[in-house]
């Protein structure tokens, strides 16, 4: 669709930490500007990959509003705003708003929240008053509750809802939610190109951020529906984000970054780092793709 807001690669941003577990804003700085520079075009701050979880609320309000300034309207921004009381996501997404936000990222009521088409419709209605265009977050393993194609016609008539990221991992019941017509935006990092050729609307990718050169000449390539090209791009990408996606992926996305360079630190507690041999494996996985990337750090 010419006028949905976040079309291509919206970068999942991995927040950086200190050595005492504290968000290091400079580093996150310098990993921006790095993005940037490789042609990265749109962010999500406070993200799943960015352990928004784990963050206090006004840790997460701090990262959207530094990251906004630094971003400065270079970049779209889109900030994760859940919470378990929906009062709590309307007044986090009006402070996304007043920071220079495009949009948001909601998960659907969690933890023992309503699984009934009507409340989750609810739900997303209330927080679409608050402003910002909203997009719902299917990760249906992690919440209990799934976007189906139906829910998601339902989601889209609401003002303000403009597309679902689907992070199911089901590629056909993403496919399903493709052809109801309405926006879908990736999540999955191993269907990344599957999802391209089937026709998402865009992406929200974790995985981008250790390799954001690669990760957008793949979609470069699939605009111009250059699927020969998306198909030799995505060759180097399919070993190291099959390989995140089989466990522990905050962790790995988080060690593959400091392998390529763009360092977040270590995740947060109570999330470990890797043990050495799962490092070993991501190093092997990634290939060239560690050499690529490194040679390009410095902002032009």
């Amino acid at each position: 669709m010419s006028d949905f807001p976040f079309p291509g690669l919206n970068l999942a941003v991995a927040t950086p930490f200190d050595s005492e577990g504290r968000i290091d804003f400079a580093r996150l700085e310098r990993n921006i500007e790095r993005y940037i520079a490789a042609g990265v075009r749109g962010f999500v701050l406070s993200s799943g990959t960015g352990m928004h979880v784990y963050l206090s609320t006004e840790e997460s309000k701090s990262l959207v509003k530094r990251g906004a300034k630094i971003i400065n309207g270079r970049a779209k921004i889109i900030a994760q705003t859940s919470a378990l009381l929906v009062e709590d996501v309307v007044e986090r997404t009006r402070y996304a708003a007043d920071c220079g936000a495009d949009g948001v990222m909601v998960l659907p009521p969690f933890f023992e929240g309503p699984t009934d088409h009507q409340g989750i419709v609810d739900f997303y209605t209330e927080v679409a008053k608050a402003g910002l265009p909203v997009i719902g977050y299917n990760v249906p393993q992690a919440v209990g509750v799934a976007v189906t194609p139906s829910l998601l016609n339902e989601l889209s008539d609401i003002p303000g809802f403009c597309a679902v990221k689907d992070s199911s991992g089901d590629f056909v019941k993403q496919a399903a939610l493709i052809r109801t017509g309405r926006p879908v935006m990736n999540g999955t990092d191993p269907l990344m190109l599957f999802a391209l050729y089937a026709g998402c609307s865009g992406a929200i990718w974790g995985g981008a951020g250790f390799a954001p050169r690669t990760c957008v000449a793949l979609f470069e390539a699939a605009r111009a529906r250059n699927w020969e090209a998306a198909r030799d791009i995505w060759t180097s990408l399919e070993p190291v984000m099959s390989l995140i996606c089989e466990r522990d992926y905050v962790q790995s996305v988080y060690a593959a970054v400091e392998l390529t360079g763009y360092g977040a630190g270590h995740p947060r507690k109570p999330l470990r780092g890797l043990p050495a041999d799962r490092i070993e494996a991501l190093r092997g996985a990634l290939g060239g793709l560690a050499e690529r990337e490194a040679a390009h750090h410095e902002p032009r």
